[in-house]
This record gives C-alpha cells, sequence and structure tokens, in this order.
C-alpha cells in the first residue's frame, strides 16, 4: 500500500480525483449548511458545518503533503466550483421551506382567488392602489416544492398576471394542499430538530 501511495499514479491521478470529490462533497455541505442557518435550522446546520471542516482540514493535509503537485491546486479549485453548483442544485431538490407569493390583482380577482383555494391553498386579498389604478393584493404562504404547480393555477387564463416570490422564513400555521389540517410548525426543519431534541 505505501508503495502505491508513492507511485505517479497516485500522485497526479487517484490523489488529485479524491481532492475533487472531496472538495465538492465538502463545498455542497457547506452551501446547504449556509442555507439552513439563514433559515434559523439549528440542528442540521451545525452538523453540516462539522463534516464540511473535516473534510476540509483532510483535503488541505493532503495538498500540503504534496505541494510541488500543481494538478493538486486546480483539483482543489474544480472541486470548489462543482461543490457550489451542486449545492445549489441539491438545495433546489430539497425545496425546502416556505415561501410568500404577493399577487397583484386588476380584474377576475374572485376567479384567481377561487382557483387557489380549490387547489388547496390559503390566500389573503387586500384592496389598494397602484400607481394607475385599483388593484386586489392576494398573499399566499406555500411550501417551496409546491411552486411550480401554484404559478401554473395563478398564470393559467392569465399568463400576464403580476406576481413576486419571496422566502419566508418561518411560519404559524397555515392552509397547503394535501392537507387541510392547520400546520403548528411551517418550517420543516424546525421541526425535524424538535424531533432529534426528543429522541436524545
Amino acid at each position: 500500500m505505501q508503495e502505491f501511495l508513492e507511485t505517479g499514479l497516485f500522485s497526479w491521478v487517484v490523489l488529485p480525483l479524491i481532492i475533487v470529490l472531496a472538495r465538492v462533497l465538502d463545498v455542497t455541505l457547506g452551501t446547504l449548511r449556509i442555507i439552513f442557518v439563514s433559515r434559523g435550522n439549528r440542528i442540521l446546520a451545525p452538523i453540516l458545518g462539522f463534516f464540511e471542516v473535516l473534510i476540509w482540514i483532510v483535503v488541505i493535509s493532503q495538498i500540503m503533503n504534496n505541494v510541488n503537485n500543481p494538478i493538486n491546486y486546480f483539483a482543489y479549485a474544480f472541486g470548489f466550483a462543482l461543490g457550489n453548483y451542486l449545492g445549489i442544485k441539491a438545495e433546489d431538490k430539497l425545496a425546502i421551506g416556505l415561501l410568500v407569493v404577493r399577487l397583484f390583482v386588476i380584474e377576475s380577482e374572485e376567479d384567481i382567488k377561487n382557483k387557489i383555494i380549490k387547489a388547496g391553498y390559503g390566500v389573503t386579498s387586500i384592496q389598494a392602489k397602484g400607481s394607475t389604478r385599483d388593484v386586489t393584493i392576494l398573499y399566499s404562504v406555500i411550501k417551496r416544492k409546491d411552486l411550480d404547480s401554484f404559478i401554473s393555477i395563478i398564470t393559467e387564463g392569465n399568463p400576464r398576471i403580476f406576481y413576486s416570490v419571496e422566502t419566508a422564513r418561518e411560519a404559524h400555521l397555515g392552509i397547503y394542499p394535501h392537507n387541510n389540517s392547520h400546520m403548528e410548525r411551517g418550517f420543516f426543519l424546525r421541526k425535524l430538530g424538535n424531533s432529534f431534541i426528543k429522541r436524545k
């Protein structure tokens, strides 16, 4: 084994690949950790941070032990870039958290409101005055994973409707599709963290 570690194959091929993979994992965990920190998760964020730093130390130690190999530097940089990309993609796939969708409706507000309610979402309407005319503002708090289906509902028959989407860090209670009961915790990962603590 020691002989293999001293070969050119390990130094110029195997080690750079290990560095790339480790750096990808490290940065992916770091990206997810930052997202979880911004959303107030107190359980998963430190756990991810522990493994992120542990992997980083291992990678750096290998590079410092092979400072004369320039491929390791490129492997480190490539792993960092790829890790950022994969971290964002992973967070998109997980689609964790809640969103606030704000719709500015000039006409047919009752039709749009009824569509939202029929689909199982909660909605609140407010009358407001726009720059040129009166408008109705509709607010809905939705699960992030439901964004695409929600947008298809509100744009059906009205593709030019003006809306905005922003992140809701936390919500207490709410009406969501596939679950007509009120949700006691709007943030899924907070529930996961609480259950983890109880098991401890």
